[in-house]
């Protein structure tokens, strides 16, 4: 899978290394912004039931 993103990005070495590190942090930043609190709804780790 990401030789194949390595292959669709457009440029040189140093640009396609720059395109890589702005769609991690996107990606990153996606899951803590929506994902991740959406699951901590789901789970909601506070209410256990082990005594």
């Amino acid at each position: 899978m990401y030789g194949a993103l390595w292959r669709v990005l457009p440029g040189p070495v140093w640009l396609r290394i720059i395109l890589m590190l702005a769609l991690v942090a996107a990606v990153v930043f996606a899951l803590f912004t929506w994902v991740f609190p959406w699951v901590d709804a789901l789970v909601n780790p506070i209410n256990v039931t082990v005594e």
